[in-house]
Parts: C-alpha cells; sequence; structure tokens
C-alpha cells in the first residue's frame, strides 16, 4: 500500500496572490488508514496575523513571531512528504499554499492533490454539508483537537480519507483504493460515479 500525505494549512487569508501567507501548517502520513508519523510547525513568514484570524485559529502575532521562519519549516516539510501524492480536505485551499509557499522556497512541488471535499460530494451526497467537522460527525470519526490548527484538522482529514477508502472498498468493491483512483473519482460527474466505480480495474 501507498503512503499518502495529509495535509492542512493555517493561513492570514484565503488567497497567496493578496499577500497571504500560511501561519501554521501539518501534515500526517497515513498508509493503509494508519498514521505513520506527523509533522507541525507554526510559520513565521513576516507578515501580520489579522485579528479576524486568531479569533478564528487562535495563533496570535506573538505565536508566529517565535516561530522559525517559513523557509526553514518549508523545506522540512518537503522532506518530510518526499514523493509522497498528497491529500487535503478542500485541497484547492491547502494546494494553492503548498505551491506558493515552496516556490518562495526555492523549492518544487510535483505532487499531486486529491481532495476529501469532492470525494465525498460524490460518495456521501447525503451527507448534511461537506465541511469537514460535519463530515467527521456524519461518520462518526474522532474529533481530534480544536478545529481551525492544523494538526487537528489534518488528522481530522486523515480519518475521513481512511473513512472513503474504507467504503470504497466495502460498499464499492473496489480492492485497492489509491491515489490514483482518488484523482480520478473526483474528477468523475456525479451522476456516474456508480459506473466508474464498477468498471474500475481490480
Amino acid at each position: 500500500m501507498e503512503t499518502v500525505a495529509v495535509i492542512d494549512f493555517e493561513t492570514t487569508g484565503i488567497s497567496p496572490s493578496q499577500g497571504d501567507r500560511a501561519t501554521e501548517v501539518a501534515i500526517v502520513l497515513v498508509r493503509a488508514g494508519q498514521v505513520l508519523d506527523r509533522f507541525q510547525s507554526l510559520i513565521n513568514a513576516g507578515v501580520r496575523v489579522p485579528g479576524f484570524i486568531t479569533q478564528l485559529t487562535g495563533i496570535t502575532n506573538a505565536m508566529v513571531a517565535a516561530a522559525p521562519p517559513a523557509e526553514r519549516v518549508m523545506a522540512q516539510a518537503s522532506r518530510f512528504v518526499g514523493g509522497a501524492p498528497m491529500v487535503a480536505h478542500n485541497a484547492a485551499f491547502d494546494r494553492k499554499f503548498w505551491l506558493h509557499e515552496l516556490a518562495l522556497a526555492g523549492l518544487p512541488a510535483p505532487q499531486p492533490f486529491a481532495c476529501t471535499v469532492l470525494l465525498s460530494r460524490r460518495l456521501y451526497p447525503q451527507a448534511p454539508n461537506h465541511r469537514l467537522g460535519s463530515l467527521v460527525d456524519y461518520h462518526g470519526l474522532p474529533r481530534t483537537g480544536a478545529a481551525h490548527r492544523a494538526l487537528a484538522d489534518a488528522e481530522m482529514a486523515a480519518a475521513l480519507l481512511g473513512r472513503i477508502q474504507y467504503d470504497l472498498r466495502h460498499r464499492h468493491g473496489v480492492p485497492a483504493p489509491d491515489h490514483a483512483l482518488l484523482m480520478a473519482l473526483q474528477r468523475c460527474a456525479k451522476p456516474a460515479v456508480s459506473r466508474f466505480l464498477a468498471q474500475w480495474p481490480t
């Protein structure tokens, strides 16, 4: 079974193109539904944390001022991930910060990203919504800490990924729901999901 890296960022805003930067990153390495290792660090990117972000995350300007510089953290994060493919909840958000912060550190970011939001919309259309906390509660998964902190959210996303892969095996008959399947499934039109999974190579 392959190792997958589940990542979550906390940031100063929603868009690096508007000057927003990461304040915290966490990565959970998982294989066959089991956590292998964890990486977490606050990040000093030399920018101010807005008050509403502190209210949301609990991350203060004093905390990031005492944190390691972004270039060092991202170099460590890149080494930690290695060549593992990546997963995030709302991956479009985390991927753009992963790409941006690594680019500023002069590092490549070749990893493909699968998204547990897109996957959940295809597999669990009956869920009340597709926010991470709601899906964790819907599936009866453990809450691992305060929401909107990177490690807690990465661990909950990893648990959700494990549930998705379990259901792909046991409900949909996919013996090896690897990252390639996840990437293909998240692009599949919702009405075609059952047919797509039935035809996936075994």
